[in-house]
């Protein structure tokens, strides 16, 4: 759960989620971003892709976890648990192939690869992992381990 709203819609902004392994550039998206200026173009390309937009719920029973991915089939999506419960979703999108005759007026959906990382809580089940793909929605669900209530035993007072 995130500590502070986010004043774009109601998304919330995962800056201060200890869960999280997410890396915040401030300087993300300008011309002048010494970042971007060291990086090769080639991987300036797969960063519009990388930030894939993914939902983390908790219900009493599980972690839920949710992308969008449209476009992608699972054969392109790979979830991980790397040792020390990390979750990792990870993909490519191919660019489209282009034509020697073909003028592109606009290209704004994004290619390239992704990969996103979350610590899971101790509670969580990493050997139960379960994943889904319909309708270009990655859903995956990792089971938490039942909180065992404390066993109170009542004392019959003699007297």
């Amino acid at each position: 759960m995130s500590l502070i709203p986010s004043v774009f819609g109601n998304r919330r902004s995962n800056v201060f989620d200890p869960f999280s392994l997410d890396i915040w550039d401030p300087f993300e998206g300008f011309p002048f971003s010494s970042t971007v200026a060291n990086v090769p173009s080639s991987s300036r390309e797969t960063s519009a892709f990388a930030n894939a937009r993914i939902d983390w719920k908790e219900t009493p029973e599980a972690h839920v976890f949710k992308a969008d991915l449209p476009g992608l089939k699972k054969e392109e999506v790979k979830v991980e648990v790397e040792e020390g419960g990390v979750l990792q979703i990870s993909g490519e999108r191919s660019k489209e192939e282009e034509e020697k005759n073909d003028k592109w007026h606009r290209v704004e959906r994004s290619s390239g690869k992704f990969l996103r990382r979350f610590r899971l809580p101790e509670n969580a089940m990493t050997d139960q992992v379960k994943a889904s793909m319909e309708n270009g929605v990655l859903t995956v669900t990792v089971p938490k381990e039942e909180v065992k209530k404390p066993e109170v035993k009542s004392i019959e007072i003699t007297g």
